[in-house]
């Protein structure tokens, strides 16, 4: 059974997906994610594999309604026409007639730049391309100019969200706004050896994707756990039925380190 979160639209949305930039077996990923229960891919125009998934979800099985697809547009392309017809392509190359969720990559280019790419989505939703419109890499003052400008609130804000890399003002921010904040590199690149992810691997004897991803979701957040190894997909989904007691939550939270925790581009800092 996957597990969900309503949107402050209405939709739902799964609580756990699986994320595809720079995978090569973007295809076979994804049909053996979505055959073990996975139902949410995230995608990117940037990551240039949106064809690749059609065709996985095509190859599962699964209906296509029966998944949660986003992807995003790249900040290249942040004018109202350029979002539109980069908008328009994606649904071309997914060989579908919408995409369940729909964002601005990230809050590069400027006011004005994703301004105008965010009424393109929202027009775009209108039109019945997009069920939800959302943004990615996003701090409070960039969610603050939609508001501002009269404008529909996004769903989701897609940041790096793991033990290092925490984001308290902007997760705050989102919750205060019934945003639901959508966690990409959970699983700190394979990056598993400091001693507390070790420990707790250990003592609850799962694998330390598995706990950083059981963290993420107890936080509140829906983790998009990235691999192209079928049984890594397989494993990073078996995070439901058991949990970490709140005394192991609190020692990965101990870990933060803010922006300097930050183990990519993370630009939610730009003008």
């Amino acid at each position: 059974m996957v597990e969900t979160v309503t949107l402050s639209n209405g939709h739902t949305m799964p609580t756990l997906g699986l994320g595809v930039a720079m995978n090569g077996e973007c295809v076979e990923a994804c049909k053996v994610a979505l055959q073990h229960g996975y139902r949410m891919i995230d995608v990117a125009r940037y990551y240039e594999n949106e064809v690749q998934v059609g065709a996985g979800v095509g190859k599962s099985g699964v209906k296509r309604e029966d998944v949660f697809i986003t992807s995003k547009v790249f900040h290249n392309d942040f004018t109202y026409d350029g979002t539109m017809a980069a908008l328009k392509d994606s649904i071309a190359n997914l060989g579908s007639s919408y995409y369940d969720l729909y964002l601005t990559h990230s809050a590069t280019g400027g006011k004005d730049a994703r301004l105008a790419a965010y009424r393109a989505l929202l027009d775009g939703k209108a039109s019945g391309m997009i069920k939800s419109v959302g943004v990615s890499n996003y701090s409070a003052k960039h969610i603050e100019e939609i508001r501002e400008a009269g404008l529909e609130m996004p769903v989701v804000n897609q940041i790096e969200l793991h033990p290092f890399c925490q984001q308290k003002p902007i997760v705050e921010y989102c919750r205060k706004n019934n945003i639901v904040v959508q966690a990409y590199s959970p699983l700190l690149r394979g990056a598993f050896d400091n001693p507390v992810i070790q420990e707790l691997s250990k003592k609850y004897s799962k694998d330390p994707a598995q706990i950083l991803i059981r963290w993420s979701l107890q936080r509140g957040f829906v983790p998009l756990p990235k691999s192209s190894q079928p049984e890594r997909i397989i494993s990073n989904s078996q995070v439901f039925g058991w949990s970490i007691e709140p005394t192991d939550m609190a020692k990965l939270d101990a870990l933060d380190r803010g922006k300097e925790g930050a183990i990519t581009w993370n630009p939610v800092d730009v003008d």
